[in-house]
């Protein structure tokens, strides 16, 4: 369990209209759409991703912890991994991601999934709704990005999955999101991925929690922020026959 203090004690819910401008994300996601206070999970996540060094293993460890196995989602051409899935409901899954043996990996996640002793966090993704309007808001705001950039895997079953992502050049140490849109013409992985999990709690754990909830307002980024002793994402998933909690 991470080292912080009792969650409801010290927890800031980022994307208050005092703090944050308010044309950021304004457009795609208007304030009265936005709940004003997250209990739990933040509203825009879309999928978290648990990494191993090899995806069996981490199938198996998510399968210990909750009873439910998630299934082969494909691999990740050019990027050198591969997943699998687990639905945690309606539009929100967990990737276990690992290398792909049929892949030569360069990239720097996939350098950090070989390294990895044991499976843990190593992101998070949050679906803004418009990712286009995002890219231009954050331009306007003065926050660096990458993207909109072309994504894509291909299924066990001959589908190919297309979606848009853009990443933060500063991410906060790895508690930020990168954002996700999905093709119109794609399933989403929480459809038809196995289910019987639900995720109960996702928040940023970090030293300095009013710094973060600064940031995270400046993003219009509604997310539970508790004060740890170390920049971690932690996350808590019961299943049939668990629970898994885990941290980055």
């Amino acid at each position: 369990m991470p080292d912080y203090i009792p969650r409801r004690s010290f927890i800031f819910f980022a994307g208050g209209a005092l703090l944050a401008p308010h044309f950021l994300l304004g457009r795609q996601r208007p304030q009265s759409e936005v709940p004003p206070l997250v209990d739990q999970v933040p509203p825009m996540l879309d999928h978290i991703l648990l990494g191993c060094n090899d995806l069996q293993r981490g199938i198996d460890f998510v399968e210990q912890h909750t009873g439910a196995r998630a299934a082969f989602g494909g691999v990740h051409p050019g990027r050198g991994t591969q997943n699998a899935l687990l639905s945690l409901g309606t539009r929100r899954y967990l990737e276990i991601i690992a290398p792909d043996p049929q892949q030569h990996t360069d990239n720097s996640l996939g350098k950090h999934l070989m390294d990895l002793k044991e499976p843990r966090l190593v992101g998070w993704a949050a679906n803004p709704g418009n990712i286009q309007v995002l890219a231009a808001d954050l331009s306007t705001a003065g926050i660096a990005a990458e993207g909109p950039a072309d994504g894509s895997r291909k299924r066990p079953d001959g589908s190919t999955l297309h979606w848009k992502m853009l990443n933060l050049k500063n991410d906060a140490n790895g508690l930020l999101p990168f954002f996700i849109q999905w093709s119109a013409d794609s399933t989403h992985p929480s459809a038809d991925a196995p289910s019987g999990c639900q995720l109960l709690r996702f928040e940023l754990l970090t030293p300095d929690p009013a710094a973060l909830a600064k940031t995270t307002a400046r993003l219009m980024l509604v997310a539970p922020i508790a004060k740890g002793s170390a920049s971690q994402l932690h996350a808590v998933i019961s299943g049939p026959n668990g629970q898994l909690d885990i941290t980055s």
